[in-house]
């Protein structure tokens, strides 16, 4: 089996993680990958490592990231151990910034992304529902602009407007499709 990083990508709201999580518990032959982010631990929403501003730069400095980069305020780093694991033939998703996705294929040659949308009212809901986001913090997301997908990436679109079920076997079709 061939080593593949699987970038999921889509605005705040869209429910990657909730995807990623469900994919993984559909197909053993995917992990999640876990990101470092700037973030405090409490805040939660999904399988992290917290670490404050000074201990995320000496990571860096280290080396710890094959990718990092900052967005909404925080930092997120990618593990370089992830190149490792994927070249022994691992299929491992990860939440990534549209900023990023050229840095990521810079680094993965067989890089991919699930590009995950939904109707801005669903966001709207299900930004409201998390709770870790002010009005105002919500408004921005939803009126932030989308970054278009650098050329060369291979992107394939999943609507997450309907059932979590739904979602999931799109996603699968396109990460075990059936030859003809």
């Amino acid at each position: 089996m061939t080593g593949v990083l699987i970038g999921v990508v889509g605005p705040s709201g869209v429910g990657k993680d909730t995807l990623m999580h469900a994919l993984v518990e559909a197909s053993p032959d995917l992990a999640l990958v876990r990101r470092f982010i700037t973030r405090p631990a409490e805040l939660g929403g999904e399988d992290f490592t917290s670490v404050s501003e000074d201990a995320f730069d000496g990571l860096c400095a280290d080396g710890a990231f094959c990718v990092h980069w900052r967005a909404h305020g925080l930092r997120y780093g990618i593990p370089d151990e992830v190149r490792l694991r994927v070249g022994k033939g691992e299929r491992l998703l990860v939440n990534l910034s549209r900023n990023v996705l050229s840095d990521v294929a810079a680094v993965f040659p067989d890089f991919m992304v699930l590009n995950v949308t939904a109707a801005p009212e669903t966001l709207a809901s299900r930004l409201k529902g998390r709770g870790r986001e002010t009005a105002d913090d919500i408004a921005r997301r939803l009126a932030r602009s989308v970054r278009p997908i650098p050329d060369g990436v291979k992107v394939y679109a999943i609507s997450n407007d309907g059932s979590l079920n739904e979602a999931v076997d799109a996603a699968l079709a396109v990460l075990h499709p059936v030859s003809a």
